[in-house]
């Protein structure tokens, strides 16, 4: 319950005026002046929030599944556009024709031999939860599966990776002409899929394990929020080395019937996948596990959860089924970007963002995102109804078809990527970012400073903590991380830990191929993910009764939001650049010396230390130039400050796939989700390779030496005299 006490507003019981002293002193990018009205803004944000609002949207989202390509889908876009149009933003929806799967099809598992045993795909109806009897629910199944009926024997390689399956053959077990069976875990599922194809096998099935997920971890759904017995993790199988539409890499893939007619690969020419893939919950892969009696135990470290040895052959006796045959076709899918022009600054783009497709209901993944956005744009749209309109444009976008592979924003990216070079300030996502009760966050180097600052002015629920105080106390994320797109932590001795943006989510397109400052936020918590239970019965249970993480998320996300929108100059943290790089740099050296032990990288880090000098510089000149109050020149040092990022895209591109431009940072081309800091050199380590060496550090040092050119020239512009200097 919130209520005003004079000009101070009372939160759980925490005022603003205890919060201040947890805000920085100076907050970056301000002028005194500006700081000034910046925060009675958030201050006035913050009273707006309302746990009612974001559980009346999130029901409003969540109540039918909604797969990208159905009628209900598109119902949840038009709610999408509606309430942001009510808010009073420009809203613009944008079509894009997509090579999508049209759903499950044909999936049949069955034991053969020694005795007939169907296998079941599908979860079961639970009488406490109602959401779980809806007839619209598909069964278990992987989007871009290969289409095959096939029977053979099986072979279990523990989580499909690639070492995996190196380590099958080590032992001289073959998978030529056999089944796979693999736990979810270790790599994205696609990348099982890839790996076993590519060792010769005719199929796959991928299990949750309950040593992962189930009960070994605790008491299973509905009882408790883990894994029971038939709950299964969908998920699309998309490898190609691209993100986006299969058919149009690099280019957005218009409407077919639109005015611009774009070139479509032939699907003869795409990588997809030919083998049938399908996942199980363990309750099923038991039936096929259980008979498993090949003379083998599987090795350390491939035992799971289930009550007996694992053996890593089937045996001469037991053969299993699987057929799938699933459809796929050209279908329309739809951006949703909502608009609140800038007063000020209005070719000046700050991009929020979280996609609206789900599995099923998407209750976590991703709606409670959406939610806690369709509530910012209420309150955002409120405030600039009352004269508080943002200096800069602020840009809400909801997409779609990210579950069948990043698909939509990549898409969007593509279509303004020219613009957004020119105009965007960063892009934040926000997929499923109200998951739970536990912070996380990751980011580019120049958005960390921004990411702690905001923490510390909002207040934790229910306790006398500030969200950086919580954040502070957590642990680092082991594996990827669902909510913040993270799998690589970058630990600073006094921080919380931040992690670095892999793949996973829709971050990709706009960090990874356009070049802008990205980051993702978010509450982390119990998940039964890409499964039909992901339902209002279990956020309500499992995640939040109260409903206050999504307010408290808002106010964080407004805090970031408007302070990149409403900045004098651009809050970015130029130092991070150079203490990031020089430990990514130090690992690279590291992966590299395993097999070139005489390899050095000190020239590129003798160019890093010159950043530093640079970036040292460059802050100590904004700061020095804010405190004047100055005005003059913004338009200039905003737009120096807005082609940073793009210092490290490379047209060229990396070696595993040239749509990924960024020599900073991609997802991992071998799991799907980590995180590849300097990934040229990580790529050429891979291989073992040293060839091409030479020309990456070649690319690296031209890209390191254009931004800390950029830094100098920043401090020499606000450096400058007024009277020699650009206006505005």
């Amino acid at each position: 319950m919130r209520k005003r006490v004079g000009h101070t507003l009372l939160l759980s019981g925490l005022t603003l005026t205890a919060l201040a002293q947890n805000t920085p002193a100076t907050l970056t990018g301000f002028s005194p002046d500006r700081q000034a009205l910046q925060l009675k803004i958030e201050a006035d944000f913050k009273a707006q929030q309302d746990p009612a609002r974001f559980r009346q949207h999130l029901e409003r989202l969540c109540s039918v599944p909604h797969v990208a390509g159905s009628p209900e889908n598109e119902k949840v876009r038009d709610y999408i556009a509606e309430t942001m149009r009510k808010a009073g933003w420009k809203v613009d929806i944008y079509p894009h024709d997509v090579y999508l799967p049209k759903g499950p099809g044909t999936i049949e598992v069955e034991v053969v031999t020694p005795t007939r045993v169907p296998i079941n795909t599908k979860e079961f109806v639970f009488r406490e939860d109602k959401y779980s009897g809806d007839p619209r629910i598909m069964p278990g199944w992987n989007a871009y599966s290969g289409n095959g009926d096939v029977t053979a024997p099986v072979v279990y390689a523990n989580y499909g990776r690639k070492e995996d399956f190196e380590a099958l053959k080590a032992m001289g077990i073959s998978v030529a002409g056999k089944i796979v069976l693999a736990r979810y875990g270790g790599n994205f599922r696609g990348y099982k899929a890839q790996h076993a194809e590519a060792a010769g096998a005719i199929g796959l099935l991928i299990f949750t394990d309950p040593a992962d997920a189930g009960y070994v971890r605790g008491l299973t759904f509905p009882e408790g929020p883990f894994y029971s017995e038939s709950v299964i993790q969908r998920g699309s199988l998309l490898t190609v080395p691209y993100t986006g539409d299969p058919l149009t890499p690099g280019e957005p893939a218009l409407p077919l019937d639109g005015p611009t007619k774009v070139k479509r690969l032939d699907l003869k020419d795409v990588a997809l996948h030919k083998i049938p893939v399908t996942p199980l919950p363990y309750g099923s892969a038991v039936e096929i596990l259980k008979r498993m009696t090949g003379p083998r135990a599987v090795p350390a470290g491939w035992q799971g959860g289930l009550p007996f040895t694992y053996r890593l052959e089937g045996g001469p006796d037991l053969t299993v089924r699987l057929k799938v045959q699933q459809e796929k076709a050209i279908q329309r899918v739809y951006q949703v970007v909502g608009t609140l022009v800038g007063s000020e600054f209005p070719d000046e783009w700050v991009i929020a963002g979280c996609h609206y497709d789900a599995w099923a209901f998407g209750a976590t993944d991703p709606n409670s995102g959406t939610s806690m956005l369709l509530s910012m744009a209420e309150t955002l749209g409120k405030q600039a109804k009352a004269g508080q309109r943002p200096r800069r444009t602020i840009k809400i976008a909801h997409w779609d078809a990210e579950e069948f592979g990043v698909i939509g924003s990549a898409e969007w990216s593509e279509q303004f990527r020219d613009e957004l070079v020119q105009k965007a300030v960063a892009y934040m996502n926000f997929d499923a970012a109200v998951s739970g009760r536990k912070f996380g966050g990751s980011a580019s180097p120049s958005l960390k400073g921004l990411l702690i600052e905001a923490t510390k002015s909002v207040q934790y629920p229910d306790s006398n903590k500030t969200v950086y105080q919580h954040w502070l106390d957590q642990k680092a994320p082991v594996g990827p991380a669902r909510v913040t797109g993270s799998s690589a932590p970058a630990v600073v001795s006094g921080e919380p830990t931040i992690g670095n943006l892999g793949g996973g989510s829709d971050h990709i397109g706009p960090y990874m191929h356009v070049g802008m400052p990205a980051l993702s936020a978010g509450m982390e918590g119990p998940t039964l993910y890409h499964s039909q239970y992901d339902d209002l019965y279990f956020y309500n249970k499992f995640t939040d009764s109260t409903y206050k993480m999504g307010p408290m998320m808002e106010q964080v996300v407004g805090t970031l939001t408007t302070r990149l929108a409403n900045a004098d100059l651009l809050p970015f943290d130029v130092v991070r650049y150079a203490t990031d790089l020089e430990t990514h740099l130090r690992a690279a050296e590291k992966a590299i010396r395993a097999y070139a032990p005489t390899y050095s990288i000190e020239p590129l880090l003798a160019d890093v230390a010159m950043l530093k000098k640079n970036a040292e510089a460059a802050e100590s000149a904004r700061r020095a130039y804010l405190q004047t109050n100055k005005t003059d020149k913004l338009g200039l040092l905003n737009q120096t400050l807005r082609q940073l990022e793009q210092s490290f895209i490379d047209p060229k591109g990396m070696a595993f796939g040239n749509w990924y431009r960024s020599l900073y940072a991609s997802s991992d081309p071998y799991s799907g989700y980590a995180s590849w800091m300097l990934p040229g050199f990580l790529y050429e380590a891979s291989l073992k390779s040293t060839k091409n060496l030479p020309d990456l550090e070649t690319r690296y040092r031209k890209a390191i030496t254009t931004l800390s050119n950029k830094l100098a020239s920043l401090t020499e512009a606000m450096n400058r005299p007024a009277s020699v200097g650009g206006g505005r």
